[in-house]
């Protein structure tokens, strides 16, 4: 049987490439989202890519993950204040990895805090692009680890 995730990306990340370069760097979403397919391709696994700019759609996304085996999200700056998205990630009982381009706790203030990374299985900050990478060899990890049942993951 196929794994299959989604990579989920929020607010303005459709403007990456545009954006800021300091921060995020000067690779588009198609980019990051191709070469995060590749990846997956290679390592056995099915990607459902997503990005909206709208709070709701992306928890209408999350709870469509219900069905795959996990989720990679960058939620953009709705990690800061979205209860909404955190209760949603919760909720589908998938392991998700949430990923963020720049390291936040090196930004302002009200970045420094994500009230998702406290039910997603892994947290990775300031790698650039390259997170995105990490984040989908965590969560293959730990679906891995879930398939082969409680014992197995110690």
């Amino acid at each position: 049987m196929t794994t299959r995730v989604m990579l989920l990306n929020g607010p303005n990340l459709n403007l990456l490439g545009e954006r800021d370069s300091q921060v995020y760097g000067s690779r588009t979403l198609e980019d990051v989202e191709s070469a995060f397919v590749e990846l997956a391709a290679e390592l056995g696994v099915e990607v459902v890519t997503a990005q909206s700019n709208s709070e709701g759609v992306l928890v209408d996304r999350i709870h469509e993950a219900r069905s795959l085996d996990g989720i990679v999200i960058n939620p953009g700056a709705y990690a800061h204040y979205s209860y909404a998205i955190r209760d949603a990630v919760e909720a589908v009982r998938v392991p998700c990895v949430e990923v963020h381009i720049s390291n936040i706790h090196a930004r302002e203030d009200f970045r420094h805090r994500s009230v998702i990374s406290a039910v997603v299985d892994g947290f990775i900050c300031g790698c650039g692009v390259y997170g995105y990478e990490l984040a989908l060899r965590a969560l293959i990890k730990r679906i891995e680890e879930k398939k082969a049942g409680p014992l197995a993951a110690s």
